[in-house]
C-alpha cells in the first residue's frame, strides 16, 4: 500500500475506516434510507436514493485531497461489512474541525460509533495537528451524546429550538475536546 493510501485508512481494534468507493453506494443507500436514521441526523436526506449516495461519494476524494473534509466508511476490519460513516471537517484557520457520524440501524448498540469517533479524534490531533474537535447532536438522540462523552468530549452548551426538522424544533447539544497531546 502506498503512503497516500495508508494515510486514508485508519485501523482500530475491530474497524477499518477507509475512503468510500462507488461500490459502497448501494449499501450506503440501503442504510441511509431509514427514517429513524434521518430523524436523528442533521444533513442526511430522506428518502436516500442510490443517486444521493453516488453523488455524495463522488466528492470524498477531492475533499480529502484538498484537506477540506475527511470522510470515511466505517467497516468491519475482518469482513469489510459497511456499518456507517464518519467525517471530520477541517477549519484550518482555527485549527479545529467538527466530527459527524452515522451508524446503520442494524448495527446500533455495538460501540462502532464510539470506536470510530475515538479514532477520528486521535487522527485530528495526532495526524492533522488540530487544536480542538467538536460535535453536535439533537437532544432527542441521546445515544449520540453518549458517544461523545465516551470519547472524552465535554458538554459545551445547548442551542434551544435551533433546528426545524420534521415538523418540530430540535435543541442542538454541543460537545468539544481540546488536543490533549500537545499544548500551544
Amino acid at each position: 500500500m502506498n503512503d497516500q493510501a495508508e494515510e486514508k485508512t485508519i485501523e482500530t481494534e475491530r474497524l477499518m475506516l477507509r475512503l468510500f468507493t462507488e461500490a459502497d453506494a448501494p449499501e450506503v443507500s440501503a442504510l441511509c434510507n431509514n427514517f429513524a436514521l434521518y430523524k436523528s441526523t442533521l444533513n442526511l436526506p430522506y428518502p436516500y436514493t442510490l443517486d444521493c449516495a453516488l453523488s455524495r461519494i463522488s466528492t470524498h476524494q477531492q475533499n480529502f485531497e484538498q484537506e477540506q473534509l475527511y470522510e470515511f466508511a466505517i467497516t468491519d476490519k475482518q469482513s469489510g461489512q459497511l456499518y456507517g460513516a464518519i467525517g471530520l471537517s477541517n477549519r484550518q484557520q482555527h485549527q479545529n474541525g467538527e466530527i459527524a457520524y452515522w451508524i446503520g440501524e442494524p448495527y446500533w448498540g455495538n460501540g462502532y460509533g464510539t470506536e470510530a469517533a475515538s479514532a477520528i479524534i486521535e487522527f485530528a490531533f495526532k495526524e492533522k495537528q488540530y487544536h480542538r474537535v467538536y460535535a453536535q447532536y439533537f437532544l432527542s438522540n441521546p445515544a449520540s451524546g453518549k458517544i461523545m462523552e465516551k470519547c472524552g468530549m465535554q458538554y459545551e452548551g445547548t442551542l434551544k429550538d435551533h433546528v426545524f426538522k420534521n415538523g418540530t424544533f430540535e435543541d442542538i447539544v454541543f460537545y468539544g475536546i481540546i488536543n490533549p497531546y500537545c499544548s500551544l
